[in-house]
């Protein structure tokens, strides 16, 4: 049996996980000053791995790496801000909307309707009948959340046509860290008084964006993006279980039963999608939850530099599913 989809599923443990400790740093740092410390913290250590030939990048590549970064920053403001009085399992599964809408619409089929419904069943279970430990106005930073992921997952395509491999995760962390940095400074802070607070944000920045992107650059070599997609739907399940031992968040029945619903439609437009007429790819990319993947155009090598397709983006990657 391979390996590839273990990695998925070690990949989706983590960033939930990640997201579990860092909602524990939420007293010490604020929610913004853990999301500016992991961006940062994730910016340069991929700077250092990637190292992107920013020289040979067209105009057009910058404004869409910076659009990125505040799609990135929107995702997971939004997220911590939401984190800090609904439940971790809530938050993912509101927000895992936005990449779900974004493959949904890229389809004709009748039978995308049916995950369609399934998911807003799903969502709409959760705001007729929120309980006690979901406040309304947490679900709509969830929901906001979800339509950075939405913005994110567009950008994503965008870029990957614009720039060689991933070189602009790096860039884009970086603007996103600018972004956060006037919601998060005041946070920050602590950081003089406590040291090992920065050792708590740099296991969230491992968790959450540096060790999912290693685990999903090495499975995206062995198994198509529709079973990634399949195994990516298991993220909110992964956040409940994460907020459940890690915060201690029990999750009432209709938040699990709007849980499942919105898992089973992701799972759904995955398995019953449509081959792309081009071969597709996933670029791994910081975020708070994984979604579908989306199709993404090939990468057009800037002048002077190599082709994706022998360098970060095997040829095998990009086979159809």
């Amino acid at each position: 049996m391979s390996a590839a989809p273990l990695l998925v599923l070690a990949s989706v443990i983590s960033i939930q996980f990640g997201s579990a400790v860092g909602r524990t740093l939420f007293d010490d740092l604020g929610a913004t000053g853990v999301v500016l410390l992991r961006a940062g913290l994730s910016a340069l250590v991929l700077a250092v791995l990637v190292r992107p030939r920013l020289r040979t990048w067209p105009r057009a590549a910058w404004r869409a790496a910076c659009l990125l970064g505040i799609a990135v920053a929107g995702l997971n403001l939004f997220s911590a801000l939401a984190m800090r009085t609904v439940p971790l399992g809530v938050v993912v599964t509101v927000s895992f909307l936005g990449p779900l809408t974004v493959a949904l619409v890229q389809t004709r089929r009748l039978l995308d309707l049916l995950w369609a419904l399934l998911a807003g069943a799903g969502v709409a279970l959760l705001w007729w009948h929120p309980g006690p430990s979901v406040p309304p106005a947490g679900l709509g930073l969830a929901a906001l959340a979800g339509v950075c992921g939405a913005g994110y997952i567009v950008l994503t395509a965008r870029v990957g046509g614009l720039v060689p491999g991933v070189g602009a995760l790096p860039v884009s962390l970086s603007v996103a860290t600018l972004v956060a940095l006037p919601f998060g400074l005041t946070g920050v802070r602590a950081v003089v008084d406590e040291p090992l607070l920065l050792a708590g944000a740099g296991s969230v920045a491992l968790l959450q964006t540096i060790f999912p992107y290693v685990l999903e650059l090495l499975a995206l070599r062995r198994i198509p993006t529709r079973v990634f997609g399949i195994l990516a739907s298991l993220n909110p399940a992964a956040a409940a279980i994460a907020g459940l031992l890690v915060l201690d968040q029990h999750l009432g029945p209709v938040s699990l039963a709007a849980l499942a619903l919105v898992t089973l439609a992701s799972a759904g437009v995955t398995v019953t999608g449509g081959a792309p007429r081009s071969g597709p790819s996933v670029m791994p990319a910081p975020r708070e939850s994984s979604g579908p993947p989306v199709p993404r155009p090939r990468s057009r090598p800037s002048r002077g530099s190599r082709a994706p397709g022998r360098a970060a983006w095997p040829r095998r990657w990009r086979r159809h599913n």
